[in-house]
């Protein structure tokens, strides 16, 4: 990149004070820029590809290319198989085939027939007043919290979850984390149910105000804000994608959900759209939270009951596999159908609780 800057800073006679000026830095960070030791912003880069006259996406594309090879220079013997792996699964978030999705199974089929059923028997029992409404919502939002915070971690009881939202006790022993995590996801349970109540479709503004309120008062910095560092998950093959990429990937994420979202099956839309939302993986923390809060918005948004994954070693570890056969094998129906099954089992429970 250093190269491309700098040959086409002669070509078009700029001396380095000059093309500070241009560009808006002063002269000492412009040297440092053509010379390599200084990377710049994204706002610097596009100026550059102005003031330079230099397409911004070949200047973009160089200046990845760089952060790639100083990225897999201290692994230089296993750098080809590393490019190899990536190229596969950035093909799978963004390729030619990212807005599609694969076809459904006689199994899936089926299961889907069953639940527009349900959904419509759901609707048909719904109860009428008030107070038996929120009673359910209580139990159902409660039981909700407390599994997903239990998937991510979080050591607070089903009763000790119930007395920190409905009570504001705090539980002894517990850490002020804990607890945040369960007044936050409550929090963010009110604003789907908002959203829902408005009829605001998702977007990336939304996506972010979910975010932060998982993450109010337990990472303010990041809280809202997509990840610019790399991140592992601990036990997962999975290796979320580079920070250059997430802007794009989430554009996608994005476009697929409005191509999609009257077109494809509500329940397989809200499974899509949880797993590729914790494969880009775009936030340092709280992606699992927030992916199963987005499930969650589109299937309320569609008339179906709030989905509740399990966080007991067995369940979490089958939801683990599931999602890892998505992410490393892009074999989706073993998650369809857990989150298809899922489904089920809380229309039946409304259902019932319904009288």
């Amino acid at each position: 990149m250093k190269t491309l800057i700098n040959d086409k800073r002669l070509a078009l006679g700029y001396k380095v004070n000059d093309l500070a000026k241009k560009i808006g830095v002063d002269a000492s960070l412009m040297s440092r820029i053509i010379s390599g030791q200084r990377k710049p912003s994204k706002v610097q880069l596009k100026r550059l590809s102005e003031v330079l006259e230099i397409d911004h996406h070949v200047l973009l594309q160089a200046y990845l290319s760089e952060e790639i090879v100083n990225l897999l220079k201290p692994y230089a013997p296993i750098a080809s198989s590393v490019l190899e792996v990536a190229e596969e699964r950035i093909a799978y978030l963004s390729g030619k085939n990212r807005l599609e999705v694969v076809e459904f199974t006689p199994a899936l089929k089926s299961m889907l027939d069953e639940l527009n059923d349900k959904r419509l028997i759901w609707e048909a029992k719904k109860p009428l007043e008030a107070i038996q409404l929120e009673k359910m919502r209580d139990y159902f939002h409660t039981a909700y919290t407390f599994e997903s915070n239990r998937i991510e971690g979080n050591t607070l009881t089903l009763s000790e979850t119930h007395l920190v939202i409905n009570e504001g006790v705090t539980i002894g022993g517990k850490s002020m984390r804990e607890h945040l995590e369960v007044i936050n996801h409550q929090e963010a349970i009110a604003l789907i149910l908002e959203l829902v109540q408005q009829k605001i479709h998702l977007n990336a503004y939304y996506l972010k105000q979910i975010h932060s309120i998982v993450l109010n008062g337990i990472d303010k910095r990041n809280a809202g804000v997509y990840r610019s560092v790399p991140v592992r998950i601990s036990g997962s093959e999975h290796v979320p994608p580079e920070p250059y990429l997430i802007e794009k990937l989430m554009e996608d994420y994005f476009l697929f959900y409005e191509t999609q979202k009257d077109q494809l099956h509500p329940v397989v839309l809200a499974a899509e759209m949880h797993e590729r939302l914790v494969t880009i993986h775009p936030f340092i923390d709280g992606n699992g939270r927030t992916s199963r809060l987005i499930m969650n918005l589109i299937l309320l948004q569609n008339g179906y009951t709030i989905v509740n994954l399990k966080g007991d070693f067995e369940q979490k570890l089958k939801y683990f596999r599931a999602l890892e056969a998505v992410q490393v094998n892009h074999e989706k129906e073993d998650f369809h159908q857990l989150i298809a099954t899922h489904a089920l089992q809380s229309l039946d429970e409304h259902i019932q609780l319904a009288g």
